[in-house]
């Protein structure tokens, strides 16, 4: 059993999603134009809904079904696919993961599909960074059995982006876990979201805040 896990997020947690999702829909409008962009959209969201996660591949499979002739879809999917990620990581994020290698074991504990997810954990140079270390979840607070199970701790440190996952978490693990609330991404700087919520353990402007923190500071003895 270790000491202390630290688990991260990764979308407006170390990598700036919302710059990705400009980026996508910069280059769908180039693609298809602004009706075919926005019925992308519309069936993204419609998707993300149903799923609680979002699925940028598994919405544009669902685009293909209603615009089978398409001519523009190969181009879309391999930007997707090959897209730069590693660009889009918030400043000092690689540095905090491995600050924080140095009091415990780093696990990145996000939702997201099977195919989209690990692949931008890959190609973000994040999954090298975390050795591997890696869940992926379609609702992780649903599923912090299985993180006990696969990385057993006596304290766990959840950094995440969302107040609604950090607050469900701390319901159920109590003083077991400090949440840390990182302000960045549309999520976290929606004040009638947050205001549903009791604060964090610990609210910071942006991930390298953390940095400077230490043991005491993270609720570890």
């Amino acid at each position: 059993m270790e000491s202390v896990v630290f688990l991260f997020d990764v979308d407006n947690t170390l990598l700036d999603n919302d710059r990705v999702t400009r980026d996508l829909k910069s280059f769908l409008f180039k693609e298809v134009g602004l009706a075919r962009c926005d019925h992308y959209w519309q069936i993204f969201e419609e998707l993300r809904t149903e799923l609680g996660y979002a699925d940028y591949l598994g919405a544009l499979q669902r685009y293909r079904v209603e615009n089978p002739y398409d001519s523009h879809l190969l181009a879309v999917s391999t930007y997707l696919v090959n897209y730069h990620f590693a660009n889009r990581l918030f400043p000092n994020s690689l540095d905090v993961l491995e600050y924080c290698k140095q009091i415990g074991k780093v696990v990145i504990l996000t939702d997201g599909d099977v195919v989209f997810q690990p692949r931008k954990i890959e190609r973000s140079g994040l999954m090298e960074a975390v050795e591997s270390n890696i869940l992926i979840y379609i609702h992780k607070e649903a599923e912090l059995h299985d993180v006990e199970r696969r990385y057993p701790a006596k304290h766990y440190v959840l950094v995440d982006d969302k107040l609604r996952i950090l607050t469900a978490i701390k319901n159920i693990w109590g003083k077991k876990v400090t949440t840390v609330f990182p302000r960045q991404g549309h999520y976290a700087l929606d004040e009638k979201e947050i205001s549903k919520y009791p604060p964090a353990d610990i609210t910071i402007e942006r991930i390298g805040d953390l940095l400077n923190f230490d043991l005491g500071q993270f609720g570890i003895d």
